[in-house]
């Protein structure tokens, strides 16, 4: 039996109660919500939108509120995955410093693929921080570069989508496979943009990438070039930091395949 703490703070304890109430008994109204924790309206909003944003809640069409990604059974990450992401920290970090926009790193989960590291940009207007969050490899920057460095008979496995969807996608992964990295224009969110590089395949047989996301408004064809040159640099120090050597894409200068791909 476990009993409440006493140091509980009032506003996680409540948190943590509609994310179960989200998981238990499914979607709900923001007055719903503000019923069962006997708070004010606004109060659940505020409750609400903050599980939005970390991925443990989501708006649906109907406007009530049901589990996010977070809430959804995962398969379990490799335990390399903490150093990998130990490691990456400071490549990430230089990433974000010559680029000025926010870096992720993903790994490929199943038919998705899962933050694992976020270093933000100092901007006010910015992407902020994806870490523990989910979403499907195939719309992804970094999960369609994870795509494009598989052999071609492999992609069915990690992917879930209908056969048109699943030939747009065969031709993105080409595309990306050609240039040597994915980009997502608006796929996952509205406004954001992103491009990703895919690593070697790291021990354990890990695949990650690493991305750059801005805001659309940011994103510039001419800094393509520049955006990719980094991202790979980023990508062999990661490498070097996992004694990674194997064989991994190469960025061609003066490719662009933002319009067909799209942000992570």
């Amino acid at each position: 039996m476990r009993n409440r703490p006493t140091y509980a703070l009032q506003s996680a304890d409540a948190a943590l109660r509609l994310a179960q109430m989200l998981q238990t008994n499914g979607p709900m109204r923001v007055s719903d919500a503000a019923t069962e924790l006997q708070v004010a309206v606004s109060t659940a909003h505020r409750l609400l939108s903050t599980l939005v944003y970390r991925g443990f809640a989501e708006q649906l069409p109907d406007r009530r509120y049901g589990p996010g990604m977070a809430l959804r059974p995962i398969p379990l990450l490799d335990p390399s995955v903490s150093e990998l992401r130990e490691r990456s920290r400071a490549p990430m970090t230089e990433l974000v410093a010559v680029t000025g926009e926010s870096a992720n790193l993903v790994v490929l989960a199943g038919v998705e693929v899962r933050f694992v590291a976020t270093v933000e940009c100092e901007r006010v207007l910015r992407v902020g921080d994806r870490a523990g969050q989910r979403l499907p490899a195939h719309l992804t920057s970094g999960g369609k570069a994870i795509l494009a460095a598989l052999p071609d008979d492999e992609l069915e496995r990690f992917v879930d989508i209908a056969p048109a969807a699943l030939a747009r996608l065969r031709r993105e992964v080409l595309a990306a496979r050609h240039v040597g990295f994915a980009s997502n224009h608006q796929e996952t969110e509205k406004g954001l943009s992103a491009i990703g590089v895919a690593l070697a395949p790291l021990p354990d047989s890990v695949l990650a990438a690493v991305c750059l996301a801005m805001p659309s408004v940011r994103y510039r064809r001419s800094m393509l070039d520049t955006y990719v040159a980094k991202l790979s640099e980023a990508a062999r120090a990661i490498e070097a930091a996992m004694d990674c050597r194997s064989p991994r894409l190469t960025h061609r200068e003066g490719s662009d395949v933002l319009g067909t791909a799209s942000a992570v």
